[in-house]
């Protein structure tokens, strides 16, 4: 299915008033690379985008070591200056099962793979249910729309989907349009600075500014990076540069709370890292491979066409 299909069925579903465009990897935008929070890992050999379980993957761990396990840690402390050793023991052994059982639980239960683009091969693989869907980066297109959906709590919201076309590996016919990012509160104009963004990766990166040069400089795609879901632990660093709009009172107060649940910070953001390291080996030895900087460098979809070619001569 093309993308002028897709366009096509997208105007029959959603009216023909909603506004579309489509995105080419050869043609520019025109406009600056933005990265709205999407992009998780940006190497010299690939980018990800991040899943939206990454949003409460490592808080039960976070509340219940941060929070429960510290406080029964403080407990048996304070028992074990009082003398007695059994209590120590016992919230000792408390402050552990707060955190071992929730950590041991999040990590086991792996994230969904990330949507990835490989700037070595230059193709893009995404996971389906345990299948693997790719399509090669040259000759990639995208689609974005706007529409806007109306919610009886939260009123008129702008929603705009920034989708391109995808097929399971040695089954070309299976396809799938799958969504780069969370398209709620987004506009046509935004996903077309994102998809600026991607298109400066794979065909000027991995480095380059804020007009999409490429550059040895890495400092653009550093401060690109900052925004979105930041790490938890750095929020009291993020409220203390944003004091001077702050009344004093809540800056005291935010402070405060951050300072105390600093510790939870930290283990949610332990935990989410983990769950990532080990989502990572989860993806087949034919990507990982070719994720490696002395890998091969053959696409997925040279391999289908030759395994192709090879089942004709033998028929």
């Amino acid at each position: 299915m093309s993308i002028d299909k897709i366009l096509s069925l997208l105007g029959e579903k959603l009216g023909r008033e909603c506004p579309s465009i489509t995105l080419r990897a050869h043609i520019s935008t025109g406009l600056p690379p933005v990265q709205p929070g999407e992009v998780d890992e940006h190497t010299e050999q690939y980018l990800t985008l991040k899943s939206g379980d990454e949003f409460s993957k490592g808080l039960p761990t976070g509340f219940c070591g941060g929070v429960l396990g510290v406080a029964s840690l403080i407990v048996s402390m304070a028992q074990l200056l009082n003398g007695n050793v059994e209590e120590f023991s016992s919230m000792l052994l408390l402050a552990s099962v707060f955190f071992v059982i929730p950590f041991v639980w999040e990590v086991l239960s792996p994230l969904p793979l990330p949507i990835m683009f490989n700037r070595r091969t230059r193709e893009v693989y995404f996971d389906h249910k345990g299948e693997l869907y790719h399509t090669p980066w040259n000759g990639i297109a995208a689609v974005a729309y706007e529409y806007q959906m109306v919610h009886q709590n939260t009123g008129s919201m702008s929603q705009a989907p920034l989708e391109v076309l995808v097929h399971r590996y040695g089954k070309p016919e299976q396809q799938l349009l799958i969504n780069l990012g969370v398209p709620v509160g987004k506009s046509i104009e935004l996903q077309r600075q994102f998809w600026e963004y991607l298109r400066c990766y794979m065909e000027n990166g991995p480095w380059f500014d804020a007009e999409g040069k490429r550059t040895e400089d890495n400092a653009f795609i550093r401060e690109q990076l900052s925004y979105g879901w930041n790490r938890k632990r750095d929020a009291i660093k993020l409220t203390w540069k944003r004091r001077q709009h702050m009344e004093w009172p809540s800056l005291v107060f935010m402070l405060a709370y951050e300072l105390l649940m600093y510790p939870a910070y930290v283990l949610w953001d332990f935990t989410l890292a983990m769950a990532k390291r080990r989502t990572r080996s989860q993806w087949p030895d034919i990507v990982r491979e070719r994720l490696k900087s002395d890998g091969p460098t053959t696409r997925l979809i040279d391999l289908e066409q030759a395994s192709a070619a090879i089942s004709q001569t033998a028929t």
